[in-house]
């Protein structure tokens, strides 16, 4: 019963601790993505003259569309922060000295995202069709606005629509214009308008329809035979010239904000997936389906009956292909002629007139059915715009769970809390899923790929790596070891390892020369020994025999042993002669000898004797590396015999002999 409830006390401060910092990194993610949103359409919103209200909403439907963007990035951090926390206060250190393994401690935490990938499900399926229409209507809007009249100086302005306008200077207080010159092409660029007036005003009128620009001093120049066609103009175009003190334009131009409804997003044939929930798309591919592989039959049946020798439905019914027929039957022996034949029998103007007949019909086939393949192409899109949407309510509640299984094992496996270490992390991986998922995307989108098979390509490659992490976790893996990697590539580039043997200060335990005479004894008897034994290996013996390694592990025991003693000497000549030990590597095969996946290696021969050759630089260095162990171990014994004369120095020769 107390285990009971230490157990729900663990799973309440895990509760406690998690649920604040997803909050926090949801809002985070949130802003940072609903930033990267600011950042695409900002050009669609600035200078259009929108009401704060409306720019609120853009947002507000913009972060709502935008959460299950955010959601699996807030739980990888979130349970990064968490489990790297609790490593590193040694908080999992303790809770698995308790006998609580990392599943069990992670168990409350699986059950609430479960809960919020269920929630998630139901928002992407419920609440995202309708927050996506009033996205899009109110984007679409937005970007039809017109932008607000700000006429800047020393360019021309082409936001009028039939009009460029230049404007040399412009007062900042007044507002008025100076220097204007207008290019009137409203009514067609061959009856264009030219004015010229030294200075203009602008204002609209109240209902915000109408453009009012007042001119002072100026010209305008027009031609004087509008509305006269191109062919019937005269090379000089004569035109009529305007003195003016003031004169006054109006000039239609809407600048007031107005709202496309919904009901043209929910109409439209080739973007409405986006308001669809999940039975609403299922039945709309389903009707799709059935009408594209309908115009696929009708497209069938056209070609084998009109385009493929169409002159023969001309026949009547019962003459169709009379003769081939026959002379298949065997009752006509007379060969029948090749058509190049017939056609090289008949006169030229014949000819001709019947390979432009073949040229047409061939060109009108090639038109109809060009035609025909645009609809089925523009149907087939979306069918996959449709797959797209059906898929992405079941791809974000489960890649929030993949992200729950890749950060709460990565995060005890790292043991690094805060925001530092986690965000870098959570930004790569995010990184690698934003590009991957939309490779999946654009491919599902263009038809390369199968809809199932892009829409869950991330998912594909994510829950591997997911499985992966939480299994090394639960096992307590050093794959975030640095020193682990160091020593995988000190050994594949053969970098060898330094021993360092200062001189300690304080030494408690004082070295036994004689039993260390003896202990370099024995190690230059057993290198002697493996060198003899194993001088080399049968094919077979590699791959089954694993008494080498055995015996190289026995030596670099033996080895560590005395020079750990050796380490306590006051004698730097000692010390030094130590330092030139080789660190021996002990592992010298890829598998373990005799393991399964070592026999399987033996039994694929290419590939085991290709394993076996790349093994030879490896044995090359041990068995030097043994050498100069036999060697340096004399020499450290003479250099101890010669500080230390009192020592029993026939019996340490001996060791040798």
């Amino acid at each position: 019963m107390n285990r009971l409830i230490h157990i729900k006390r663990l799973y309440r401060y895990i509760l406690t601790t998690f649920i604040p910092l997803f909050l926090m990194t949801f809002a985070i993610c949130l802003f940072l993505v609903l930033m990267q949103f600011l950042w695409k359409y900002v050009e669609d919103m600035v200078g259009k003259g929108l009401e704060i209200n409306v720019i609120g909403e853009m947002f507000l439907y913009a972060a709502l569309n935008l959460i299950p963007l955010a959601l699996p990035l807030a739980i990888l951090l979130a349970s990064l922060m968490v489990f790297g926390n609790m490593g590193e206060n040694l908080e999992l250190l303790a809770i698995k000295s308790a006998g609580i393994p990392l599943l069990r401690t992670m168990k409350p935490l699986i059950i609430l995202i479960a809960f919020i990938s269920v929630g998630a499900f139901f928002f992407q399926n419920n609440a995202i069709p309708t927050i996506q229409t009033k996205f899009y209507s109110l984007l679409i809007s937005i970007r039809q606005a017109s932008p607000e009249l700000d006429v800047p100086e020393g360019v021309f302005y082409k936001e009028i629509d039939g009009y460029n306008l230049y404007v040399g200077r412009k007062d900042q207080k007044t507002g008025m214009l100076y220097d204007v010159l207008i290019y009137d092409v409203a009514s067609g660029f061959n009856n264009m308008a030219v004015i010229v007036c030294d200075s203009a005003e602008m204002s609209m009128t109240e209902d915000k329809t109408m453009l009012i620009f007042t001119m002072y001093s100026g010209q305008q120049f027009q031609n004087f035979t509008q509305g006269a066609s191109s062919r019937n103009r005269p090379d000089f175009v004569p035109y009529a010239r305007e003195n003016f003190d003031t004169k006054t334009m109006m000039i239609a131009y809407d600048a007031n904000f107005n709202r496309m409804g919904e009901e043209a997003i929910e109409g439209s044939s080739t973007s409405n997936y986006v308001s669809k929930n999940l039975s609403q798309l299922t039945s709309s591919i389903d009707s799709m389906s059935v009408i594209l592989d309908s115009v696929n039959l009708v497209d069938r049946k056209l070609m084998k009956n009109y385009s493929h020798l169409s002159f023969r439905n001309s026949y009547p019914p019962d003459q169709k292909d009379s003769l081939i027929m026959a002379v298949g039957a065997g009752k006509v022996e007379v060969e029948v002629p090749r058509p190049d034949t017939l056609l090289q029998s008949m006169d030229l103007n014949k000819r001709s007139s019947i390979l432009q007949s073949a040229f047409q019909k061939a060109e009108n086939n090639s038109n109809e059915f060009l035609f025909r393949s645009l609809n089925k192409t523009t149907t087939q899109k979306t069918i996959n715009r449709h797959w797209v949407e059906w898929h992405r309510k079941f791809t974000i509640p489960f890649t929030c769970l993949i992200f729950f299984f890749i950060g709460a094992p990565l995060g005890s496996i790292v043991r690094k809390g805060g925001l530092g270490t986690p965000i870098v992390i959570s930004v790569i991986l995010f990184i690698i899923y934003y590009i991957v998922d939309n490779v999946g995307y654009k491919m599902t989108r263009d038809g390369v790929w199968v809809h199932w098979f892009g829409m869950w390509f991330s998912s594909f490659i994510l829950l591997p790596i997911g499985v992966f992490l939480t299994y090394k976790a639960m096992n307590d893996s050093v794959i975030m070891n640095a020193d682990t990697y160091i020593q995988f590539f000190r050994r594949l580039f053969f970098i060898r390892e330094k021993r360092t043997y200062p001189v300690k200060s304080v030494v408690i335990d004082k070295p036994d020369y004689p039993v260390i005479i003896g202990m370099l004894g024995e190690i230059a008897a057993d290198v002697n020994h493996i060198l003899e034994k194993y001088n080399g290996f049968t094919y077979r013996d590699y791959w089954l025999n694993d008494g080498y390694e055995q015996a190289l592990r026995a030596l670099k025991s033996k080895i560590e042993i005395t020079l750990s003693q050796v380490s306590n000497a006051y004698d730097l000549d000692i010390l030094s002669k130590a330092e030139e030990f080789p660190v021996l590597i002990s592992n010298v095969r890829i598998f373990r000898p005799g393991s399964r996946p070592a026999r399987i290696a033996m039994l694929l021969f290419p590939v085991g004797i290709l394993l076996r050759l790349l093994s030879y630089p490896f044995e090359i260095r041990i068995r030097n590396d043994l050498r100069s162990i036999a060697r340096r171990s004399e020499e450290l014994a003479g250099i101890i015999l010669k500080d230390h004369p009192s020592l029993e120095v026939k019996t340490a020769q001996n060791q040798f002999i």
